[in-house]
């Protein structure tokens, strides 16, 4: 059995019928997308999903900083007057 993610869930056929009044009765919260009772999209608000994705690209960033961190350990400290 798929969990459901959201607190609203709606049908495709709910979704094709007034997408407008499901985004409306979601008040900014995202929206399981079920066919079959089971999930199979989410609609999510665009102002969620623009976070979403910085908050993404901060753990990316934030990983590659570790991985530049650990690197760092490795390396060798030299003067201008030996290269």
């Amino acid at each position: 059995m798929n969990t459901v993610l959201s607190t609203f869930s709606a049908s495709v056929s709910e979704l094709k019928k007034n997408p407008s009044q499901l985004i409306e009765q979601s008040d900014g919260e995202s929206i399981a997308i079920l066919n079959h009772n089971k999930p199979t999209a989410y609609l999510v608000p665009a102002e969620k999903y623009e976070r979403m994705m910085e908050e993404l690209d901060d753990l990316n960033i934030s990983r590659i900083i570790q991985e530049r961190e650990e690197e760092k350990k490795l390396a060798q400290e030299v003067s201008l007057d030996d290269l």
